[in-house]
């Protein structure tokens, strides 16, 4: 078994010589054979790889076997949806155009909570296991029958612990433009759109909200039509993201120009910090229509009386003192400062070797870097790395932690942090001793030496006396953990959350009114 990105290495660094037909087979593990990106190079690669069979298998156990006629029908498939391009980037630009202008001339929206909300998640990322987004997908459905009628929700892929009994209409991606970067999802937003209406079958809903994702007007093509309100989730300039924790957009003008188009159409604007709300002022959006809505946590799921036991005994940590992190490894996590703490506190404390360990949940982008830091301060082996942990099972991962870390660090360009990070209610919500990055939202949720110990970003010996200080001292740490849980549950549960959307669509002054119905 080998990651796909080592072996689009071997083609970068010209080692793919050294493994031309030298394998009897070679078969790529996706979660959909029909939505494999880049499949003609990639079935190419695959083929000559090896010297008998080669596949494509999907989880759900389909197969495509590469043979001539596969490749050719990919190199078809590439050549004509080349063409169509152009075509495709001018229509959306076009229709976030007309829907901008239809929206400014468009009646107040009708709201009848009586009614089903439509909720649209349509980013083309599949097989997530775990992970803020999909925790705060499932907070909020979960809670919106609490204050109307149950949701609809229309989606690109299955998400772990939405409620079984919410109606769930998953919506397949063609496989058209697959061979391209970021315009499969252009295409898909007009998809989503004609799938949304089937799913509903004519039935009237009473609001649609979407999950901002890249290039994605469904949400408000669908409220215009239907004459509703147009929530809008927003969590962050994709172009920034992508200038600054990516490789930058391939069409960053029209992301820009469709991101700007749904936030001045949305009739409420949901974000989960004040930076973000800073942010949409200087870009001239209705500061009453935004609303600043910090994320949540689900307190039955995450609470102080969940086992951790079995976790400890499956990693070895029974009768250990353990520092525990969750996430999916971003680069605004900090976890190579986690290691360079935790190797700078187990050098401080060499007699803590033996007792203490650090639990690493989850996995991503910078783990490499993390475990060569740990190599580099001689406490690999004192470090387990678990992988990615289904999201089901995070609750149990956190119960097995004794004292629980946010490391995260500054933006790159200076601006200020604009995130929410779900970690952090869910660790208030383990009753769990916290130390955490003094960050703007992190600083304002945790109160220091109150909920839990506040240190400057980026700081390792800051961050090693934190960890050091309450691994010595348990009664603080129960002290901070228990008041955490107090703040958390009275102030940051999903339904709280969920409470605030619906009320601000209520209030008269937003999208200049809504009409009552």
């Amino acid at each position: 078994m080998v990651p796909f990105s080592e072996v689009k290495g071997w083609l970068l660094n010209g080692q793919v010589l050294r493994h031309l037909f030298r394998y009897s087979d070679a078969e790529l593990a996706t979660h959909r054979v029909d939505h494999v990106s880049k499949p003609f190079p990639t079935a190419l690669l695959l083929r000559i790889l090896s010297h008998g069979r080669c596949c494509f298998s999907g989880d759900s156990g389909e197969t495509v076997e590469i043979e001539l006629l596969v490749l050719a029908r990919y190199l078809v498939g590439f050549v004509r949806d080349l063409v169509r391009i152009p075509w495709l980037l001018a229509s959306a630009r076009r229709s976030a155009d007309r829907l901008g202008r239809q929206a400014a001339v468009a009646p107040p929206p009708a709201l009848d909570l009586a009614r089903p909300p439509l909720y649209l998640r349509g980013d083309l990322q599949f097989g997530l296991r775990s992970g803020g987004s999909l925790g705060h997908i499932a907070g909020v459905l979960n809670n919106l029958e609490r204050f109307g009628a149950k949701p609809v929700f229309v989606t690109s892929d299955r998400i772990p612990t939405v409620q079984p009994d919410i109606e769930t209409h998953v919506v397949v991606p063609g496989s058209d433009f697959c061979g391209f970067e970021e315009i499969p999802a252009i295409h898909f937003s007009a998809q989503l759109v004609r799938e949304a209406e089937r799913a509903l079958g004519g039935r009237r809903v009473s609001f649609v909200y979407q999950r901002y994702g890249l290039y994605n007007l469904a949400g408000l093509e669908l409220a215009l039509r239907c004459g509703v309100p147009f929530v809008l989730e927003y969590n962050g300039s994709e172009v920034w993201i992508g200038r600054h924790w990516g490789r930058g957009l391939r069409h960053e003008r029209l992301a820009a120009h469709i991101e700007m188009a749904l936030l001045r159409a949305a009739d409420l604007v949901v974000v989960v910090s004040r930076p973000i709300h800073d942010e949409l002022l200087r870009r001239g959006v209705q500061p009453e229509r935004i609303l600043v809505n910090p994320n949540g946590v689900d307190p039955e799921r995450y609470s102080p009386t969940v086992d951790g036991s079995a976790v400890r005994r499956r990693h070895g940590l029974e009768g250990r003192r353990v520092l525990g992190f969750i996430g999916s490894f971003g680069r605004w996590h900090g976890t190579e400062v986690l290691a360079d703490a935790y190797g700078r506190l187990l050098a401080e404390r060499p007699a803590w070797r033996e007792s203490v360990r650090l639990l690493m949940i989850g996995d991503g982008l910078t783990r490499p870097e993390l475990e060569a830091r740990l190599a580099r301060h001689g406490v690999r082996d004192r470090a387990v790395l678990t992988g990615v942990v289904p999201q089901e099972e995070g609750p149990a991962h956190l119960a097995a932690c004794d004292v629980l870390v946010s490391p995260h660090v500054r933006n790159p360009d200076g601006t200020p942090f604009f995130g929410s990070p779900t970690k952090v209610f869910e660790y208030m919500a383990m009753g769990r001793g916290i130390v955490a990055s003094r960050l703007d939202q992190i600083g304002e949720i945790l109160k220091h030496e109150e909920t839990a110990l506040l240190v400057e970003p980026g700081d390792v010996a800051a961050l090693a006396a934190g960890m050091e200080r309450l691994l010595a001292d348990e009664p603080l740490a129960r002290r901070l953990g228990e008041a955490a849980r107090r703040d958390v549950v009275a102030h940051h549960t999903w339904a709280e959350h969920t409470r605030r959307i619906v009320e601000a669509l209520r209030a008269p002054e937003t999208a200049q009114g809504l009409r009552a119905t």
